[in-house]
């Protein structure tokens, strides 16, 4: 059983010009211990995803249609008082910046143990102690000593080992990882890849993992979405969408990696840029950009079909589809 499904997801924005739907018909679920990478430009609708997932859509975002269940119980229709006891307790959260997680005024120590008792039947002491083995789990040298030590007294890669630690503190099910190593130096990302990883098995927590980065994604999951304009293009085992995409814009973001075996000018782009909500392209979002679109591109929007070990949103796979792109 998936431990988390996403069904048909539409999250709408209303205005004073009409509604923008900046997510559209999203589904995928994730298994127990499973790590699902969702993949896109700025703009794609990743971080949208995961907020509507941890119920931390901000005003005017609304979830318009669909469903999200959390080991079979809908959780997207909950108000935010019992929203707010899942989150912590079922779904822990990672986010960019860790100074946003952590509370500047109170020590690394206070904001775990009070985590820990929110969420967990457990006394002052037993907290405390679960705190520290947590700061150790996570790899921070002199955990006990750090407990009295303040966010700003951490490096960067240190407070997001805190955030780890935070997420897991109340040992839940299922991690959003939004973009969990951007702002770090490229050593400190790969120790906070590992470390992810490693926690995340260890507690068979099954992570959602969002990033622009498809080095990352190939590292750590088992699983990726690739989303473009609010949409899934492409979805299916990590190792068979980056070594043969099925999708063009999949190709696009495989291409313009840099490979250090290929000695080449200039790298790969995809022409053209992501469009506004308030002006997606009838038919594939994609097709204005895509170098194979032909006359059913421009005219009806594809859903996910089978290719091979993979799922891409594109009418080159239809099986009933006669025209030669």
């Amino acid at each position: 059983m998936s431990l988390l499904q996403v069904k048909n997801l539409i999250v709408e924005f209303p205005g004073r010009h009409g509604t923008l739907r900046a997510l559209d018909d999203i589904s995928f679920d994730i298994a127990p211990g499973e790590i699902l990478g969702i993949v896109g430009e700025s703009g794609a609708g990743k971080s949208l995803t995961s907020a509507a997932i941890i119920g931390l859509l901000e005003p005017p975002g609304r979830v318009a249609g669909g469903q999200i269940l959390l080991e079979g119980t809908r959780i997207d229709n909950l108000n935010h008082e019992q929203m707010r006891h899942i989150r912590g307790r079922r779904i822990g959260a990672i986010f960019q910046d860790p100074l946003t997680s952590l509370n500047p005024l109170y020590t690394v120590g206070k904001q775990l143990i009070e985590t820990i008792q929110t969420h967990l039947p457990l006394g002052a002491e037993e907290a405390r102690l679960r705190a520290i083995s947590l700061l150790q789990e996570t790899g921070i040298a002199a955990a006990e000593q750090r407990m009295g030590h303040y966010p700003h007294q951490f490096s960067g890669g240190m407070r997001q080992r805190v955030v780890i630690a935070l997420a897991l503190a109340a040992e839940p099910k299922l991690i959003v990882a939004d973009e969990p190593t951007t702002a770090l130096d490229v050593s400190i990302q790969a120790q906070i890849i590992t470390l992810l990883k490693s926690v995340c098995k260890k507690h068979n927590a099954a992570v959602m993992l969002i990033t622009h980065d498809m080095g990352v994604i190939a590292e750590t999951c088992d699983r990726v979405a690739v989303m473009y304009a609010g949409r899934i293009a492409e979805i299916g085992p990590v190792h068979d969408v980056i070594n043969r995409p099925s999708h063009p814009y999949t190709e696009g973001l495989m291409a313009a990696i840099p490979d250090i075996e290929v000695d080449r000018d200039r790298l790969h782009q995809i022409d053209g840029s992501m469009p506004r909500l308030d002006g997606i392209p009838t038919g594939c979002a994609f097709n204005p950009r895509c170098a194979r679109a032909f006359d059913r591109c421009r005219q009806a929007r594809p859903e996910l079909m089978p290719v091979s070990t993979t799922r891409a949103a594109c009418w080159l796979h239809d099986a009933s589809q006669e025209a030669v792109a």
